[in-house]
């Protein structure tokens, strides 16, 4: 069986972490998005065909020819054209039946699993309270009769979560549809046109993890629920009077100076620098080579390879791309005074998160100056940069 992986997507709603990098690509722990959803599919496929297109070569250049002795075959999808036609771009490569999963979603491994093992089409559902804002999913004997996009009259509350198992019967399917009003060709609308033709398409009822992490502040929920199951291993280098409570990963060549205090979950990565007298504390991940300095805290956060958190700062549920500087005594606000939930702008349009507490999220290459403050929720694009004792209340 082969794993038809799509990953061809900028991920706009990401921006500004995704202007250095594809989303699926975005570390969650020791690993990334797509490699945690290859991981899974590595009991039940014997080849990955990974659909890429926007920044195609950081996938390939990560993820190699093979995946842990698994052949990956790359196929292209040039224009961002919607799933179905992602899909139908691994056309010439599939002749059997096979996944189709997205780079960018956490599930368990009990839905690839159950995909893997249905038969013929299968598609995933699980239940949610309020479906009126998904794809619903009308259900009779345990195969799908019909499919209805939010919906304001839903006929269930099962919603589809977008993972499927097909035969190649799809490919002809897909050659029927047209594009929908968005522009794109829908995976959803060549499923229709299968039920209308009296194909059978099975459903695969999940009640597990569901993340489609599509927002920032669901790449730090994507993190929590990774770190959720670390275990310990202190491989790296531990010097003296470091206090390190509950599991906590610092891997080999990575160094934590003496005087930090780190509260578990919180990953240390290769070439990683901590300390010395630093505080961090979970869900933290601290990618390759970067460095956290003295008297700095951490706490919830992510920061990418490269990035540097200088002395006497604070950093609080934040997300930090690559070769991000801060200079000495920056401060992140992650609280609103109201105790009101953060909004955050996404695509010119303010977006309650559901978080009380969220700091900033920081695009690759940017510096701060000594002593700048960062207000909760405020975006920092890509090579940004601030002035010493600024303080800064919105984007830019």
């Amino acid at each position: 069986m082969d794993a038809v992986i799509i990953a061809a997507g900028e991920g706009t709603r990401m921006r500004p972490l995704t202007r250095s990098r594809p989303k699926p690509l975005l570390p969650i722990g020791e690993r990334t998005l797509i490699e945690r959803l290859l991981d899974q599919c590595l009991p039940v496929v014997d080849r990955f065909v990974i659909v890429v297109g926007y920044r195609a070569d950081d996938i390939k250049e990560v993820l190699g020819d093979e995946y842990r002795s698994t052949p990956i075959e790359y196929v292209h999808q040039e224009s961002p054209l919607g799933t179905a036609h992602a899909i139908e771009q691994a056309r010439p490569v599939v002749d059997t039946r096979f996944l189709v999963l997205n780079g960018d979603v956490m599930v368990d491994q009990q839905l690839i699993d159950s995909l893997a093992a249905a038969d013929g089409h299968t598609m995933a559902a699980t239940t949610v309270e309020d479906p009126t804002s998904y794809g619903v999913v009308e259900v009779t004997d345990g195969t799908v009769t019909d499919l209805q996009e939010k919906p304001s009259d839903p006929p269930s509350n099962l919603i589809n979560v977008g993972l499927y198992a097909f035969t190649p019967d799809i490919f002809d399917a897909i050659t029927e549809i047209d594009r929908s009003p968005r522009g794109e060709y829908e995976i959803t609308d060549a499923i229709e046109h299968l039920i209308a033709d009296g194909t059978t398409i099975h459903l695969a009822e999940y009640d597990g993890l569901w993340l489609d992490v599509g927002r920032p502040w669901e790449l730090l929920e994507a993190v929590e629920t990774e770190l959720s199951t670390l275990s310990r291993d202190l491989t790296g280098t531990v010097e003296s009077d470091v206090h390190i409570h509950g599991p906590v990963v610092i891997e080999e060549d990575a160094r934590v100076r003496s005087g930090t205090y780190i509260e578990g979950p919180v990953v240390i990565r290769s070439g990683a620098d901590v300390g010395p007298n630093s505080y961090l504390r979970g869900a933290t991940v601290i990618d390759e080579n970067a460095s956290v300095g003295n008297a700095v805290e951490i706490k919830n956060s992510i920061l990418m390879n490269g990035t540097n958190v200088n002395h006497l700062s604070y950093v609080g549920d934040s997300i930090l791309a690559e070769n991000v500087n801060f200079g000495a005594g920056t401060t992140v606000a992650n609280l609103r005074h109201d105790d009101g939930n953060i909004q955050v702008n996404i695509k010119g349009e303010s977006i309650d998160t559901g978080r009380r507490k969220l700091g900033v999220i920081v695009g690759a290459n940017t510096k701060t100056g000594i002593n700048t403050s960062l207000n909760a929720g405020v975006k920092l694009s890509e090579q940004s940069t601030t002035n010493p004792g600024e303080t800064v209340l919105s984007d830019r």
